[in-house]
C-alpha cells in the first residue's frame, strides 16, 4: 500500500512540473476546453507505472522476457509523447501500436482461452493472435479517441484497473512470475490517482496521447491476461462506456460516408456535452457505467452457473450504456444538434 501511495505522490509531481513545461493544446472547433492548457499530464501515469511494474519484476525475480510489455508500453508512451509536442502523422502512432502489440504478444500476453461462468473455454488457435492483435490495438485507440472530457478516458481506465486489483480471485497471471495479476493493475492505478487532481473537475493539465496511448494499452494487456481468470470481464465490462461509444461512433461515421481519421465531436460524450451536460456530469456517469461493469464482470467471474450464467451478468453490464445511448439521442433532439 506504502509503494502505491509513494508513485501517486511521484506522478503528482510530475503533472505539476507538466503544468509549467509541457506543450499548450490551443483550442480548435472540436474542442471542449476554450482556452490553451498544457498537455503531457500523462508522463506522471507513465513514469508511476514503470517505477511500479520495473518493483513487481524485480520482486518475482521474473525472466527477462517479462519486461517486454512494459518495454513495449513506454515506447509506446515515448512515441506518443513526441506526437503530443509535434503532431505528426496517424500512421506513426498506429506502427508504434502494432510494434507494441507484436512485442507482448511475443512475450506471450496472447488470447488462448476465456474464462466465463466458470467455464474456460479453448480459443480456435487461428483466432488467437488476430483477436490478441485487434483487442491490443482497439483498446489502446478507443482509450485515446475517449480522451475528450476532463478525466474521462483516465478514469474508466482507473476504475477497471482498480476493480481488477481488488478482485481476489484474480489469481496468477502469465508473463510475471506468479504475480497476482489484480497487483500488476495497482502501477497504472497509481499513475492515474496522481494525475485525476489535477484534471477532474477542472482541467490544469490534459494527460496527452502519452496518457491515454498507454492508458488504453496497459489496460489492454491486463484484460488479455485476465482472460482466463475468474477476473475475464473485469476489464471489458468497466470499459464498456469507452469501448462502445467510440464503436458505435466508428460505425455510425463508416455509414455516413465520413472519414475515420477525421477529428470530429460526435461521440456519446461530447454529443452529450453539447446539448448542455456538464462536462464534470459526463464524466461522473461514465465513471458510474465503468464501476457497474466492473461490479457485473466480478459476479461474472465468481458466479457457478456456468457458461449462460456468466454472459447473462455481461449483458446486465451493457444495461446502462444503452439507457445512456437513448437519453443523449433525446436530449441531442430537444438541442437541436442533427449533425453528429
Amino acid at each position: 500500500m506504502v509503494l502505491w501511495f509513494v508513485l501517486a505522490v511521484i506522478s503528482a509531481a510530475l503533472v505539476r512540473v507538466m503544468i509549467k513545461v509541457g506543450a499548450l493544446d490551443h483550442p480548435v472547433a472540436r474542442s471542449s476546453h476554450a482556452v490553451p492548457t498544457p498537455k503531457g499530464g500523462g508522463v506522471g501515469i507513465a513514469t508511476a507505472y514503470a517505477l511500479g511494474t520495473a518493483w513487481l519484476l524485480y520482486k518475482y525475480k521474473v525472466p527477462a522476457t517479462a519486461a517486454i510489455p512494459l518495454c513495449a508500453a513506454l515506447l509506446l508512451a515515448a512515441v506518443s509523447y513526441v506526437d503530443d509536442v509535434r503532431a505528426g502523422p496517424f500512421g506513426v502512432k498506429l506502427a508504434a501500436q502494432a510494434v507494441a502489440a507484436v512485442a507482448v504478444m511475443f512475450a506471450g500476453d496472447q488470447l488462448n482461452k476465456v474464462y466465463v461462468g466458470g467455464q474456460l473455454i479453448d480459443l480456435p488457435s487461428l483466432l488467437r493472435i488476430p483477436l490478441t492483435f485487434v483487442l491490443l490495438l482497439f483498446v489502446t485507440n478507443a482509450v485515446n479517441f475517449a480522451d475528450g472530457l476532463n478525466g474521462l478516458a483516465s478514469g474508466c481506465v482507473g476504475v477497471a484497473g482498480l476493480a481488477l486489483a481488488t478482485q481476489a480471485a484474480a489469481g496468477a497471471a502469465p508473463g510475471l512470475g506468479g504475480g497476482a495479476l489484480g497487483e500488476q493493475a495497482m502501477p497504472l492505478v497509481a499513475g492515474i490517482a496522481g494525475f485525476l487532481p489535477f484534471n477532474y473537475p477542472r482541467a490544469r493539465i490534459f494527460m496527452g496521447d502519452v496518457g491515454s496511448q498507454l492508458c488504453g494499452f496497459v489496460a489492454a494487456d491486463l484484460a488479455v491476461r485476465a482472460a482466463a481468470s475468474p477476473a475475464s470481464l473485469i476489464v471489458p465490462l468497466a470499459l464498456v462506456p469507452v469501448l462502445a461509444d467510440v464503436a458505435f461512433t466508428l460505425v455510425r461515421r463508416m455509414l455516413a460516408g465520413d472519414r475515420l481519421t477525421e477529428a470530429h465531436r460526435g461521440h456519446l460524450y461530447q454529443i452529450a456535452n453539447r446539448s448542455g451536460v456538464g462536462a464534470a456530469n459526463v464524466t461522473a456517469v461514465y465513471w458510474g457505467m465503468a464501476a457497474w461493469g466492473a461490479v457485473c464482470g466480478v459476479l461474472a467471474g465468481g458466479h457457478g452457473g456456468g457458461l449462460v450464467a456468466g454472459s447473462a451478468w455481461g449483458v446486465i453490464g451493457l444495461a446502462p450504456m444503452v439507457a445512456w445511448f437513448g437519453y443523449v439521442v433525446r436530449t441531442a433532439k430537444r438541442a437541436g444538434i442533427t449533425r453528429w
